[in-house]
C-alpha cells in the first residue's frame, strides 16, 4: 500500500510549501483539498493547475486522492465542511455542492488523479425522514455520476458521524439505488470507530466498493475529533491486516485537519506510527 498525508491539515500554507513539507517528511503521495487555499476549482487558471503539477513533480509526489468534502471558500455560516449539502431543503444550495462536485471531477482528471471524495448526502434536516434524504441524495447524484463516467474518475462517498450515511449497513444500503462502476467508498478508518462499527470487521463487508482509505484515531469515548494514530483507541493493526486481507494495494491518506498549529508534527508522528503497519 502507498501512504499519502491530506493537505487539509496545512490550511495555513500554499499548496506549493504544503507539498514540499508532505514530500520531504517521507510520504509517497498527497491528497489535494479542492478548496482555498490550496485547489479551489472555480477559480483554478491553467497556470495554477501546471503550478500544481510542477510541484508534485519536484516533491516526488502522487496524488492519493482530491478530498472535494470542505468548502471553506463559500464561507457557509453554518458549517464551512457539511454546508452547502446534497439534501439540503433549497435546491439553489444543493445546485452549489452539485457544481463543485463536477468541477474536482475535471481538476481530478487534469490533474490526473484516480478519484474524488464527498460527503454522504449532508446532515438530515429537522422533521425530515432518512429515507427521504436517501432519495434526494441519489438524484441529486445523478448528473454528477454521468460527469464521473465522462471524465473516468471515482466518485467516492465517505460516511460519516452526523451525516446522512454513517455506518456500513446503511452505505449498503445507498449502493443498491446505484449502477455505475465509477461510485465507490472512502472508507475512513476514525469515522467507522466513532459509529459504533469495528473498522476491523466491518472493512471486508465493504471491501468491493473501498477505492480509498482515510486514517486517522479516535478517541475511546467515540467522539468525532481526528487524532494522531497512536493517541487514540483505535487497533490500527487489526485494521490494516483486514485491509492486506481483501488484496487492497492503493493509496491510505492520514487525515489530520484539526492539527493546523503544527501540522508537520502530527504528519511525522502519523508516519514514524503507520508506515511500519504497511509494508
Amino acid at each position: 500500500m502507498k501512504l499519502a498525508f491530506s493537505s487539509n491539515a496545512y490550511l495555513r500554507f500554499s499548496f506549493n510549501d504544503a507539498a514540499k513539507k508532505i514530500g520531504k517528511l517521507g510520504y509517497q503521495g498527497i491528497e489535494i483539498m479542492a478548496d482555498v487555499p490550496h485547489a479551489w476549482p472555480a477559480f483554478m487558471l491553467e497556470e495554477q493547475k501546471q503550478g500544481i503539477r510542477d510541484s508534485l513533480k519536484s516533491n516526488n509526489l502522487a496524488i492519493s486522492n482530491i478530498n472535494s468534502f470542505m468548502m471553506h471558500a463559500v464561507n457557509d455560516s453554518r458549517q464551512r465542511y457539511w454546508y452547502p449539502s446534497w439534501i439540503e431543503p433549497d435546491k439553489h444550495y444543493r445546485q452549489i455542492r452539485i457544481d463543485h462536485t463536477m468541477r474536482c471531477l475535471t481538476m481530478a482528471k487534469e490533474l490526473g488523479a484516480p478519484c474524488i471524495t464527498t460527503e454522504p448526502g449532508g446532515p438530515v434536516e429537522a422533521g425530515a425522514s432518512w429515507n427521504a434524504g436517501l432519495k434526494l441524495f441519489v438524484e441529486m447524484l445523478k448528473p454528477v455520476i454521468e460527469h464521473a463516467e465522462k471524465e473516468g474518475v471515482l466518485l467516492l462517498i465517505e460516511p460519516e458521524p452526523g451525516l446522512l450515511i454513517e455506518t456500513a449497513d446503511q452505505f449498503l444500503e445507498f449502493m443498491g439505488h446505484i449502477k455505475s462502476p465509477m461510485v465507490g467508498c472512502n472508507f475512513d478508518i476514525g469515522h467507522s470507530y466513532c459509529v459504533g462499527d469495528d473498522p476491523a470487521s466491518t472493512i471486508p463487508k465493504l471491501a468491493k466498493y473501498i477505492k480509498h482509505y482515510h486514517l486517522e484515531d479516535i478517541a475511546n469515548t467515540r467522539v468525532h475529533h481526528h487524532l494522531i494514530p497512536g493517541d487514540g483507541a483505535i487497533d490500527f493493526k487489526a485494521a490494516i491486516e483486514a485491509i492486506k486481507a481483501t488484496g487492497y494495494k492503493e493509496w491510505v491518506t492520514i487525515e489530520l485537519y484539526p492539527y493546523v498549529e503544527d501540522p508537520d508534527q502530527a504528519a511525522k508522528l502519523a508516519r514514524e506510527r503507520i508506515a511500519p503497519l504497511l509494508a
